[in-house]
């Protein structure tokens, strides 16, 4: 055996546990599926969803509130229609201001015959 090869095996034998026990530490903490930077990854994940979750009960919340309103009051129903639709009555002119892009609704393979 040369020298070189002779220190490296000496040193892996003196040192073999330590090395094991390195190699474990690193598999499971960085290579690992259940590893500790999945670990973080999977902390955010959680802290988004939950984010979303909040905003979607407070739209529910909100939804609901408008349908009990639209339930009770018919005159709910005629200010939505007017808002959302631009409805009106008979006696009644609607000028709509909007500082929105007019959106093209023509679709994409549709052709003009």
């Amino acid at each position: 055996m040369s020298k070189i090869t002779g220190h490296i095996l000496g040193f892996l034998s003196r040192f073999k546990f330590h090395i094991v026990i390195l190699l474990g530490v690193l598999i499971v903490g960085v290579l690992d599926e259940n590893s500790f930077m999945k670990r973080i990854e999977y902390a955010y994940q959680i802290k988004d969803l939950k984010a979303e979750i909040q905003k979607y009960d407070r739209q529910y919340h909100h939804d609901t509130q408008q349908l009990k309103d639209l339930k009770r009051d018919p005159k709910a129903i005629a200010r939505i229609a007017r808002e959302r639709y631009f409805m009106k009555t008979e006696d009644e002119d609607i000028f709509v201001l909007s500082d929105d892009e007019q959106q093209d609704n023509t679709q994409k393979y549709e052709t003009t015959e």
